[in-house]
C-alpha cells in the first residue's frame, strides 16, 4: 500500500531555515506527481508547492522565492527547502501523492505530517 513518511520539521526563529523530507513506498514514485501542503489552526489545507513527474514545479505566491521543492527518484524522496521562514509559515506540513482514480477524478495519498513552528 502507499506510504508517505515526512521528517524534518521543527521549531525555528523567524528568518531561519528547515528542510522537509518525504519518503514514499508502495507506488511508482518516479511516475508520480508530488506536493507539499500545509494546514494551520483555523485555516484550510493550502497547497504550498507541487512537482510533477516531469519536474515541473508550482509554488504558492506566499512562498515563492523562499521555498524550493525537489525530488530524488533514486531515493523515492521528496524535499522542501524552507528559507527565510516567517511566523505565518507555522503549520503542519503534509507530503502528498496525486494520482487519478478510475473515473479520472484526483486522488490524494497523505503522509502523517511534520510540524513547522516559526517564532
Amino acid at each position: 500500500h502507499v506510504q508517505l513518511v515526512e521528517s524534518g520539521g521543527g521549531s525555528v526563529q523567524s528568518g531561519g531555515s528547515l528542510r522537509l523530507s518525504c519518503t514514499g513506498s508502495g507506488f511508482a514514485f518516479d511516475d508520480s506527481d508530488m506536493g507539499w501542503y500545509r494546514q494551520s489552526p483555523g485555516n484550510g489545507c493550502e497547497l504550498v508547492s507541487h512537482i510533477s513527474s516531469e519536474t515541473d514545479t508550482y509554488y504558492a505566491d506566499s512562498v515563492k522565492g523562499r521555498f524550493t521543492i525537489s525530488r530524488d527518484n533514486a531515493k523515492n524522496s521528496l524535499y522542501l527547502q524552507l528559507n527565510n521562514l516567517k511566523t505565518e509559515d507555522t503549520a503542519m506540513y503534509y507530503c502528498a501523492r496525486k494520482s487519478s482514480a478510475n473515473d479520472g477524478s484526483p486522488h490524494f495519498d497523505w503522509g502523517q505530517g511534520t510540524q513547522v513552528t516559526v517564532s
